[in-house]
């Protein structure tokens, strides 16, 4: 088994746990905020979703050049949730293709107008800026999800609103 394979299995795990969170999020709730800085629940919920379009790019490509970065603007929960699904199964798909463990520790650079914002091996970007980071703002909309009267699922463990 090669790195990849260990990041697939444990990204499976992670998306699926991520859709149930996004999913309980009433869509009438999306423009509520808990603080002036913060995103709406409807930005973090597609920024969340915008992430899983992350991996494929980066085992396809070695840079990223965000000049031309428009954020996921959804129009529904229907639409979120097919994107989430959709982006979810590209992912795999790529990391599945035979990436070796060599290819992984490549470099991967973002930019933005020639400025150099990322720069590190392709295993560091699938851990830290598609799991974690995903893992990261999910934790952030499950906050969110109580704050709304929203019933929070079950994470790492049962919630006070999933005994399993």
């Amino acid at each position: 088994m090669g790195m990849i394979d260990a990041l697939a299995m444990e990204y499976q795990y992670e998306t699926g746990v991520t859709r149930k969170v996004i999913d309980r999020l009433p869509e009438d709730k999306y423009g509520w905020k808990p603080h002036d800085k913060s995103m709406t629940a409807g930005q973090l919920a597609s920024h969340i979703v915008e992430i899983q379009g992350w991996t494929a790019g980066t085992l396809a490509q070695d840079e990223f050049k965000m000049d031309d970065y428009k954020p996921f603007k959804p129009k529904s929960k229907a639409e979120l949730l097919k994107t989430f699904d959709a982006l979810v199964a590209e992912s795999l798909k790529a990391m599945k293709s035979g990436v070796s463990d060599a290819a992984l520790m490549k470099n991967w650079k973002m930019t933005q107008k020639g400025q150099t914002i990322l720069d590190m091996p392709k295993v560091q970007v699938l851990r830290a800026w598609v799991l974690n980071h995903q893992i990261h703002h999910r934790g952030q909309l499950s906050v969110y999800l109580r704050l709304v009267g929203a019933p929070v699922p079950s994470i790492y463990g049962p919630s006070a609103d999933e005994k399993s």
